[in-house]
């Protein structure tokens, strides 16, 4: 296997299965989720032991998206994240930024760049920030 820098997302709202299907609906695939009870509770209270402690997504030799839960009571700093998608296949890239922006925002539309690309932003439903950039001929 090659190397990949991957993103790993964590959520503080429990709601990480949400997100890894959520992505697996806009770049396909099959996701991969193990709660902490899956893996025998790691000493999680009961009541938390449905949280998603893994969950990945391998979308494509280059892309995979990784998404967990954050218990209550550890410390969780989303930051100022943003992920970026870049590449030449239009068609795909175009429908992935129509995708993410279901529910979410687009904070800069996907044009023309004055470096030759197009380029987008788009914020989707779980606040985090994507900017996509289709390669100019």
């Amino acid at each position: 296997m090659a190397t990949r820098l991957n993103p790993y997302l964590q959520r503080k709202d429990g709601d990480a299965r949400e997100v890894i299907e959520f992505y697996a609906s806009v770049f396909g695939g099959e996701p991969n989720v193990m709660s902490f009870a899956d893996v025998g509770g790691m000493g999680m209270p009961e009541d938390q032991q449905h949280l998603v402690m893994h969950s990945d997504l391998m979308v494509s030799d280059g892309v995979a998206i990784m998404v967990a839960d954050v218990p209550p009571g550890m410390t969780h700093d989303q930051g100022n994240l943003h992920i970026s998608l870049s590449g030449d296949d239009e068609a795909t890239l175009r429908g992935w930024f129509e995708a993410l922006a279901d529910g979410g925002s687009i904070d800069v539309p996907l044009e023309q760049a004055p470096w030759g690309d197009h380029f987008g932003q788009v914020k989707d439903r779980y606040g985090y920030n994507w900017l996509v950039n289709i390669a100019g001929s």
